[in-house]
């Protein structure tokens, strides 16, 4: 019977770097969910709290507003935006690249200095953005609750309470994407953001079940329903998530067959390929859908108070739509899925175009059998990218509209639209989380030695 090989996990807490790495991570995280309870100056919380005990601040467009901005909303903190501005800011410079020639040249010919400039104008774009959503977000929960939330207003009596709101709110989204920063610069690499979503999401989760509990009549059928989302979701995330399509390459005067030393014998290797991912975006698209769809019902927030009859009209309706309660949101569902598809290929299409692995496969001496060199080889994966997305990006829109097919199925499930939100596209959210945090240790793992410990042990 061969030798169970120890896991490198044993040293985690041994290792003095990726132990303060974590206690880092976790001190942020902790700083994060306390200035997520400092509500906004000026609000009427009888109001808020009145206003989400109603039906239609229970899903759909204040239900993505408080998954992405951590729940930090149902306090209206001032962390109630969240890091949703940075992340609208990336959207835009994205859609930008393909469009503007001089800046797809500048982040194909040195990719380094193309990520860093994106970082800095993704800072500065966020916040005009920031100012925006805040003033769109407060005129929307104006509107939609019965009595004003938070009083504002450009007037004589209102414009410097009004200014003081909307300074702090942007101060208040500039600080969570500082912690998020600081957590990928000291603490767990490349995980900032994502970890502040994660925190907020996972904060959420007992008074998400405290809710569905409290209805007596249906607690049973929500309670399984919710065990069998979050069992198929996530069997089917980590499914998909490890989907591979191997692609076979070889190297220019090397034998085909590899050879390795270990522990004094000579053992064949398996022959080299490319990798590529089922699901390359990861659950960005799923943020970035819920991000960009806030944008109509922001606008319209600014016409609600319009003197023109038509026009307010017209504002109210469309805010309304982008509420998505009701029988009748199965339009926004559906845009909703279309978007979240469509920015998966969009986001994959990025992320490889900037990976150009034909002209690194010929630097590095590589090929694909059959296939030329260079821009063909590019080509090649392209396609090949392009039909193994499909799966991931079906997965990705499936689990954006599980609330709306829940309601449809389950009539009971419309009264806990906010508690599926957290089952199927927040548990998206935490498993990919969780999955590339546990990538990230076991890589610190590996650099730190651990690995060649247990190899030599």
């Amino acid at each position: 019977m061969a030798d169970k090989k120890p896991s490198a996990w044993r040293y985690l807490w041994k290792s003095e770097d990726i132990r303060r790495k974590l206690l880092i991570t976790l001190g942020i995280l902790l700083i994060f969910r306390i200035a997520a309870n400092v509500p906004a100056p000026g609000v009427d919380r009888e109001a808020l709290v009145a206003f989400f005990q109603t039906q239609s601040a229970q899903g759909g467009f204040i239900g993505f507003l408080n998954l992405l901005s951590g729940g930090t909303i149902s306090n209206f903190s001032l962390l109630s935006m969240g890091v949703y501005p940075y992340i609208t800011a990336q959207i835009i410079l994205q859609l930008l690249i393909p469009i503007i020639p001089s800046l797809q040249q500048r982040m194909q010919e040195n990719p380094r200095e193309g990520r860093r400039w994106m970082e800095k104008w993704t800072y500065y774009l966020a916040v005009p953005m920031a100012m925006l959503s805040a003033i769109g977000q407060i005129n929307i929960f104006n509107s939609l609750a019965a009595q004003p939330i938070l009083p504002f207003g450009f007037t004589a009596d209102l414009w410097l309470p009004s200014v003081t709101t909307l300074l702090v709110m942007t101060a208040g989204t500039m600080f969570a994407i500082w912690l998020g920063e600081l957590i990928s610069e000291y603490g767990i690499r490349g995980q900032g953001l994502s970890l502040v979503i994660f925190a907020g999401i996972v904060s959420q989760i007992p008074q998400s079940i405290q809710t569905l509990l409290l209805d007596e009549a249906n607690r049973w059928v929500l309670l399984s329903a919710m065990l069998i989302v979050i069992f198929v979701t996530v069997i089917a995330i980590v499914y998909v998530q490890q989907g591979r399509r191997n692609v076979p390459i070889m190297f220019a005067q090397k034998s085909q067959v590899f050879y390795a030393i270990q522990r004094g014998r000579s053992v064949k290797t398996p022959r080299p390929v490319l990798p590529l991912m089922v699901n390359l975006a990861g659950m960005i698209p799923l943020i970035f859908a819920s991000a960009l769809l806030q944008f109509p019902a922001i606008v319209a927030s600014y016409f609600l108070a319009s003197e023109t009859k038509w026009v307010s009209d017209f504002a109210t309706s469309l805010t309304n739509w982008f509420n998505a309660t009701g029988s009748g949101a199965w339009g926004y569902w559906t845009l909703y899925f279309l978007m979240v598809v469509t920015f998966t290929y969009f986001y994959t299409t990025v992320l490889f175009d900037q990976q150009n692995y034909g002209e690194n496969l010929k630097r590095q001496r590589a090929q694909i059998p059959g296939v030329p060199e260079g821009a063909a080889t590019q080509r090649y994966l392209s396609r090949i990218q392009s039909r193994i997305t499909l799966p991931g990006a079906l997965l990705l829109g499936v689990v954006a509209i599980m609330p709306f097919l829940l309601q449809l199925i389950i009539p009971a499930a419309a009264n806990n639209a906010g508690l599926f939100l957290v089952s199927s596209s927040g548990l998206l959210i935490v498993v990919g989380v969780v999955r590339d945090t546990f990538m990230n240790i076991e890589a610190e793992l590996k650099l730190h030695g651990y690995q060649e410990k247990l190899l030599i042990s």
